[in-house]
């Protein structure tokens, strides 16, 4: 795919005016960094603040008297429970159980559901929602990515520099809730969750305004200044969300992977009324016990793992590296991989194939980094 072939956010002038080094991210023309280098990025999120365009993201509206009851059927956390201003994470699933998607579920009223999913898969997801959705759903499916731009401020400074552009109360906003609100005189969706392990808010406006909202968030963070917000690349946003040991589409979960694998029991609710997708198959595998699983490891010897790279116990291998990297802030390369559910607990050594070379880590406990409330 050319340059001029790829998909552009609103963004993407105001990246390569700040230096952002371009790359192709599921079509999407995207910056991986910019002048200050991914470390710098990393930790100034985690002690000051980050910037992130999110804006390729898609956003998916599900409206009408059945919204809540045919995204409860599609998704595997409890829509039923969210009441109005309250999001969650949850995933769609298949027939199999495995991950169609991972995504953000908003309720804006009983008959009003924002589905926001991931921008390499958008396509993807909106011809499965698509093949679920009857006349008898009684809602509607709209497709409303290209009219929203989406901003993600993210680290401890996050709210003392959002709230100088908007007289909504972010103090009030609790973790996974929003509020609709404006934000620099612009109309906008004010959510606060976050990939990134830090406190934080996402920005929903019109595209028109991105440059405008963009900027303003740069101007109030002091950017510029040693101890200034920065704006933050792709390759950031993963080291982050690695650290804070968040799952990757296409990475930790895949369509043939089931969030219980995943470390995502706590959003599968295999007791709610009605059931979801792929609910029987995943009751059966927990009963049986995953063969699989995901763990977390950190490397006991000099190397950094990488995705892809095999995984072996005992000379045999056993799995993969499913995400890996240094891990700035901790000061340790650490990773996910797949591997028999045997070899998944903590304190299971094993050996990582990094280049012809057999590299020593260890499995451990989950979140690698955890910020202090």
């Amino acid at each position: 795919m050319t340059d001029t072939e790829l998909k552009r956010t609103p963004l993407n002038a105001a990246h390569r005016s700040l230096g952002g080094k371009m790359i192709d991210f599921g079509g999407w023309d995207m910056p991986v960094q910019y002048s200050a280098g991914v470390l710098e990025e990393h930790l100034r999120c985690r002690n000051a603040a980050g910037l992130f365009d999110v804006s390729h993201m898609g956003e998916v509206w599900v409206e009408g008297p059945g919204a809540i009851a045919f995204v409860n059927w599609l998704t595997t956390n409890d829509v039923s429970k969210l009441v109005d201003g309250q999001a969650h994470y949850s995933c769609m699933t298949n027939e199999n159980g495995g991950v169609v998607d991972d995504l953000l579920v908003y309720r804006f009223g009983p008959e009003r559901l924002l589905l926001v999913v991931n921008a390499a898969t958008t396509d993807k997801d909106l011809s499965w929602i698509n093949s679920q959705h009857s006349t008898e759903s009684g809602c509607t499916v709209r497709n409303a990515s290209p009219y929203y731009c989406q901003i993600a401020i993210q680290g401890p400074k996050a709210e003392s520099i959002l709230q100088g552009l908007t007289d909504t109360d972010l103090s009030a906003i609790k973790y996974y809730w929003f509020t609709e609100g404006v934000v620099d005189g612009v109309e906008a969706i004010i959510s606060r969750t976050g990939y990134t392990g830090e406190d934080g808010f996402e920005v929903y406006a019109a595209p028109e305004f991105a440059e405008q909202l963009w900027n303003k968030m740069l101007e109030a963070g002091r950017y510029g200044e040693p101890d200034g917000i920065l704006p933050c690349g792709l390759a950031a946003r993963n080291t982050l969300r690695l650290e804070a040991a968040m799952s990757l589409y296409g990475h930790e979960i895949t369509d043939d992977v089931m969030p219980i694998q995943a470390n995502l029991s706590w959003i599968t609710k295999l007791g709610k009324e009605g059931g979801f997708i792929g609910r029987d198959a995943i009751a059966t595998a927990k009963e049986a016990g995953p063969r699989s699983l995901i763990a977390g490891f950190e490397m006991t010897e000099p190397g950094i793992a990488r995705d892809g790279y095999d995984v072996f116990v005992n000379g045999e291998k056993c799995g993969q590296v499913t995400s890996g990297s240094p891990a700035p802030f901790l000061k340790k390369n650490i990773g996910f991989a797949f591997l028999p559910a045997e070899f998944a607990k903590p304190g299971q050594e094993i050996k990582i194939d990094i280049r012809g070379k057999h590299v020593g880590a260890v499995i451990v406990p989950t979140p690698f980094y955890k910020r202090q409330k």
